[in-house]
């Protein structure tokens, strides 16, 4: 427990600048593409309108579901994903990186996945802003559920870091562990009512097994705030006690292996 406590000091300490290497990570990322940023939101962009074409149009023929047209319904549950999974995927990697740059600074090693993930996030929030003007567009206005679409979208930046708190030090010790959290994302991905959901029709042990993954609580707290106007966190209260559990172990379990390893970095890096 207390390491997971100076854990949460480190990042509340460096709050500031976590803020400026984010930003400065951003420009990295996008140096020498003339669209620079943009392509934060188009990327995604490109690849929901792929989405949509082979599962909304192709293989369901735009029938709407539970009275959402298809692509407002697939638009919620995935605005999420592509934050989350790229923030997951470089986090995991991130330690192994780019510990050289600090490893002569007096610098908290564990901001070194925050920065990162926070790069990330100021895409979501840009290509969320997006989405929402496109929700109004179709008739989909703000209500008061956009303050439980608030506490989802922090939810999922705590997630993020919460998992990669724990994967940023193991692929450290063990490479392969990067090519094994990129096979259980895609899996995830594909198993979340994010382009389906099927559980309806389904056993109710197998759909309680699928309601365990974390993605599906994400999934379906977004479109409670921007389309089903439902206090989903209040209605589910059990599935959100878990989901919270859920970060509070992967925090645990995160920051003691981090403390546990963070003075070998240099020997496995």
């Amino acid at each position: 427990m207390k390491a997971m406590i100076n854990i949460i000091k480190e990042q509340m300490n460096s709050f500031y600048l976590v803020q400026r290497l984010a930003k400065f990570q951003l420009r990295i990322d996008n140096q020498g593409n003339y669209l620079g940023f943009i392509w934060e939101i188009l990327n995604p962009a490109i690849q929901m309108a792929m989405y949509w074409f082979i599962f909304g149009y192709v293989m369901r023929r735009n029938a709407e579901v539970d009275g959402i047209p298809y692509v407002y319904w697939m638009l919620a549950g995935i605005s999420f994903w592509f934050f989350i999974n790229k923030a997951i995927l470089q986090g995991s990697k991130s330690i192994y990186q780019k510990y050289s740059m600090v490893a002569k600074m007096n610098f908290p090693l564990s901001s070194i996945p925050s920065y990162i993930i926070m790069g990330k996030y100021y895409g979501h929030l840009a290509l969320l802003a997006v989405i929402m003007v496109i929700f109004w567009i179709g008739g989909y206005y703000p209500t008061w559920h956009y303050f439980e679409l608030i506490i989802f979208v922090l939810w999922s930046y705590v997630l993020a870091f919460s998992i990669t708190l724990l994967t940023s030090t193991l692929t450290v010790v063990v490479r392969d562990l990067q090519m094994v959290i990129q096979s259980v994302l895609q899996g995830m991905f594909f198993i979340s009512p994010i382009l389906w959901d099927r559980s309806k029709d389904m056993p109710e042990l197998l759909q309680n097994i699928l309601m365990l993954n974390p993605f599906y609580f994400l999934a379906q707290g977004y479109r409670a705030g921007l389309l089903t106007h439902e206090w989903y966190i209040i209605n589910h209260w059990e599935l959100a006690l878990y989901n919270l559990a859920l970060i509070l172990i992967f925090l645990y379990f995160g920051a003691k292996a981090h403390y546990k390893f963070r003075a070998r970095f240099s020997d496995f890096v």
